[in-house]
């Protein structure tokens, strides 16, 4: 898989509320003080300590009400953040090579065990994962004992298999220009989620590339909207699920 959108994107200004704990074995930021329900981050490739995602759990910890977790599923390895303001950096990291270092075969078990940990915890447990969390998250939604719904935008190595087994509610935020989220699957998934029983809703944002909702460029008008739509909408939907 080749795709440059998955290691460039922009850093967001802003501090982050949260702490540094751990969820299992996992390091994890968490964000947010409900005791009823939690939500879950399967981030990309920029892992657990990039500002943006930080910036997102607070957000969703104030907007959703809910305790947000991210943890570290890459067993301390993130894209270098300088990539997403140096072009060189970008092109020099070989994606490849991380991926099969972070398969889905290594990295489920892990994030399978947050989610049953999160479970004991919580009364409701919902999840988002942005590119590579996106699979994980449809992978969750197999499981109704794992998770009680699902969001994820411009998911990555997700395979219809995984679209067909979903059993919770799912949404799915989908930008126009997708290399990873592909027409195919973009059909698939709108052609099968009806099938399924589930409740579920496909968020479409014309003119917008994948890694828009979690490394958009707030200084541009169509990104930042797209940018703040993004986050309206999930807050939404973790609202109507987890209360």
């Amino acid at each position: 898989m080749s795709c440059d959108n998955c290691k460039s994107g922009f850093a967001w200004e802003g501090n982050s509320n949260g702490k540094e704990t751990t969820l299992g074995k996992n390091k994890a930021y968490v964000t947010g003080d409900n005791k009823d329900a939690a939500i879950l981050i399967v981030c990309d490739i920029f892992g657990w300590t990039l500002p943006n995602i930080r910036i997102l759990a607070d957000h969703y910890a104030r907007e959703a009400n809910a305790t947000v977790y991210v943890p570290d599923f890459f067993n301390g390895e993130v894209v270098d953040p300088e990539a997403l303001s140096n072009p060189e950096k970008a092109k020099n990291f070989d994606l490849m090579a991380f991926i099969g270092r972070n398969s889905k075969e290594i990295r489920w078990p892990e994030i399978k065990a947050s989610a049953q940990e999160l479970k004991k915890q919580y009364r409701k447990v919902a999840a988002i994962g942005f590119c590579y969390g996106g699979w994980a998250c449809f992978k969750l939604a197999a499981d109704p004992s794992l998770i009680d719904a699902i969001s994820t935008a411009h998911p990555s190595l997700l395979d219809k298999a995984e679209i067909d087994a979903v059993k919770v509610p799912v949404q799915v935020l989908s930008p126009e220009n997708d290399f990873a989220y592909t027409e195919e699957l973009k059909a698939y998934t709108v052609e099968t989620l009806p099938k399924t029983g589930v409740q579920w809703e496909y968020i479409y944002f014309p003119g917008l590339t994948h890694g828009f909702a979690a490394r958009g460029d707030p200084e541009d008008k169509k990104q930042k909207d797209g940018l703040e739509r993004a986050k309206r909408v999930a807050v939404n939907f973790f609202n109507e699920f987890l209360h």
